[in-house]
């Protein structure tokens, strides 16, 4: 893989190392010291943090300058973009990422607004994920605004999307991974996986296509805290395929053991996805549970995670 920009995360990627990303929900205020105490917990496991944006479509800090903060740490952001709440003159965050040496992003639609807090808002989607990746792309390759004008100090992107293997129907999950890897997406982090068997078939059909050679996978995992959540994550969470045998595991489990249960089979999934091949790494969502980020990430042998130059 070419190296196009000073992105850490490319570089721990293009070296042939296994990638360990993970992320951090913004508080619903202007403090930015969550945001610090979140990353602090899981910055040495990591080679970079996402910061979601407005995730489930509730009014949250801003992804930007959460991740401003972090590079202030001396830390390596993924800076998280929805199209959801911006038309194509917004895209001036871009700019204002790469003002602060913010070199990874995340091109997504978003949560529809009806799952937030203020339902009646009305969504903008000028353009969707696939166009944000050709428009980031069109920006640090060609250095110019989609209406054609130049960009001095085109920002220089690494630039990444989301797939979820398991939504319906899942005869073109592969084929909309197709569409992003023409628009110019270069890294991809999965939706939380628990249907090993399912994603092992989504990659496999994804390689008969010749794709994984041309886009680098981060596998995502969530582990589960309690039976309870294992259940929602089944019946309520869209796009998101959890084994009934998994959720008998949770609830045989006495309920004080059930967290540490969760951190076990998750360290198992992450066992079993390392063999699959087009794997390229790990996205660890501990939702609001940052601080077991450390022990999966060290039990799975991706600890110490390596430097790059």
């Amino acid at each position: 893989m070419k190296i196009n920009t000073p992105s850490k995360l490319e570089k721990i990627l293009a070296a042939g190392h296994l990638a360990v990303t993970s992320e951090c929900g913004p508080p619903r205020g202007s403090d930015p010291e969550v945001i610090v105490e979140k990353a602090n917990l899981i910055k040495d496991h990591v080679d970079a943090i996402n910061i979601t944006d407005n995730q489930t479509s509730v009014t949250r800090m801003c992804s930007l300058a959460a991740c401003i903060k972090l590079k202030l740490m001396g830390l390596e952001p993924v800076l998280q973009m929805v199209t959801r709440d911006r038309n194509r003159i917004a895209l001036s965050d871009i700019l204002g990422a790469a003002a602060f040496d913010i070199h990874n992003i995340l091109c997504l639609s978003g949560d529809h607004q009806s799952f937030g807090d203020c339902p009646t808002g009305q969504n903008v989607h000028d353009i969707d994920s696939i166009q944000l990746i050709q428009a980031v792309r069109h920006m640090r390759d060609e250095g110019k605004f989609l209406g054609g004008d130049g960009i001095s100090r085109p920002p220089k992107m690494f630039v990444g999307a989301a797939a979820n293997p398991f939504a319906d129907p899942f005869e073109i999950r592969v084929p909309r991974l197709a569409k992003k890897i023409a628009a110019g997406v270069e890294f991809i982090q999965t939706q939380c996986i628990y249907d090993l068997d399912k994603f092992e078939l989504w990659m496999k059909m994804a390689g008969d296509r010749g794709l994984l050679e041309k886009v680098s996978i981060l596998a995502g995992v969530t582990p589960f805290k309690s039976v309870g959540m294992a259940r929602y994550m089944k019946n309520r969470v869209p796009g998101i395929e959890v084994p009934d045998e998994m959720i008998k595991r949770m609830a045989d489990t006495p309920k004080e053991k059930q967290p540490e249960e969760g951190i076990k089979i998750c360290i198992e999934s992450i066992q079993r996805l390392k063999e699959v091949e087009g794997v390229r790494g790990f996205h660890v969502m501990a939702i609001e549970w940052e601080e077991m980020v450390p022990e999966i990430v060290e039990k799975t042998g991706l600890y110490p995670r390596p430097s790059v130059d």
